[in-house]
């Protein structure tokens, strides 16, 4: 097989859009079908479009979150006490999700910043906004950084393109640093198929399968029951998971199914990857033994929706900070150290 030239994808749609004094949202209720972008002009909207799954996902949840705040500010415009008059903005949005860790990390972001600033008078919208902005500019380049070390770890192994096979659950977003990693892989000529797992037709499949549409990913969709037979037969080369939490010790807390992933992986001798923010690692959570299946495991409905990988299952986890090849307490501290620089 000769080696590919990297494939040029799609000019990239954005999700999110900060206008100064509106957000635009591109609606991923309507795609594939069709761009339909809605406009958030307060901390309303914003709150409706999370509430109403105009956006999904953890991450871009609270990217909405930030700039409603932000937007809230804009329209109040003068303020004695900014955090009061704010107050109801913040329990508004943080209503609007109230299972989302992440979306509450960003809205104490933005307390922790308006409390610094609540005296300041006309200045206060315009820092918010700032803080907003650079909330989802970082996450575009913690994005960029999880793809580029995850394909240096990839053309270590084998400069080829090659097959990879992921899990997408209806039940979190957890999938979503795996498929930045396999697009970056796709633009950098190393990806030959993917397998996408899903045991439903679910809106996080469906979206999904139209990202790597449009970066001309060649996608097979399978149901998670069928990964076995494919890693028997199909030579696959990568297994390739997102992450919930990752305790100290590197026990992976991921969508249900990852732990069957990665036991069939190690019987068939293929890597698996786990490709996360440096952000999922819980360093409070010694080892998932400590986890109470209560704690983040099981639906409000009481249904199972995470499992735990073990960390000596693991080959290696990418973050936008640096990889952890055979993951263990030791390294992740490394990893996670302030001297440490990738």
């Amino acid at each position: 097989m000769q080696l590919q030239p990297p494939v040029p994808a799609q000019p990239p749609v954005p999700a999110l859009e900060w206008c100064d004094d509106h957000l635009r949202i591109l609606d991923q209720r309507s795609l594939p079908g069709a761009l339909v972008w809605v406009e958030c002009h307060d901390a309303d909207d914003a709150a409706a479009a999370i509430a109403d799954g105009v956006v999904q996902g953890a991450v871009s949840a609270g990217l909405v979150a930030a700039y409603g705040i932000a937007l809230a500010a804009r329209r109040i415009g003068r303020s004695a006490d900014w955090a009061v008059d704010l107050q109801t903005d913040f329990e508004r949005l943080a209503q609007a999700c109230p299972a989302s860790s992440h979306l509450l990390w960003v809205l104490g972001v933005l307390d922790d910043r308006l409390q610094r600033l609540r005296y300041q008078g006309q200045g206060v919208p315009d820092q918010l906004a700032q803080v907003a902005v650079n909330l989802h500019a970082s996450d575009e380049e913690s994005r960029r950084a999880l793809g580029r070390l995850g394909v240096q770890v990839i053309r270590r192994h084998d400069r080829q393109p090659q097959k990879f096979l992921t899990l997408v659950s209806p039940h979190s977003d957890s999938h979503a640093g795996a498929l930045d990693l396999v697009r970056a892989a796709q633009g950098a000529g190393l990806v030959e198929q993917l397998y996408l797992c899903a045991d439903e037709a679910s809106d996080a499949c469906r979206l999904a399968l139209w990202e790597l549409d449009r970066d001309e990913v060649a996608t097979a969709l399978r149901g998670a029951a069928a990964a076995g037979q494919l890693m028997r037969s199909d030579n696959i080369s990568w297994v390739v998971a997102g992450a919930h939490r990752i305790a100290a010790n590197g026990d992976l807390i991921s969508d249900i199914g990852t732990y069957s992933l990665a036991i069939l992986a190690m019987h068939h001798g293929l890597r698996f990857m786990v490709v996360a923010p440096s952000a999922a690692f819980d360093l409070a959570l010694e080892s998932a033994d400590e986890l109470d299946p209560a704690d983040g495991l099981l639906s409000p409905e009481g249904r199972l929706v995470m499992d735990v990988t073990p960390a000596d299952l693991i080959d290696v986890i990418v973050t936008e900070r640096g990889v952890v090849e055979r993951p263990d307490e030791s390294r992740i501290a490394e990893l996670l150290s302030p001297r440490h620089l990738h």
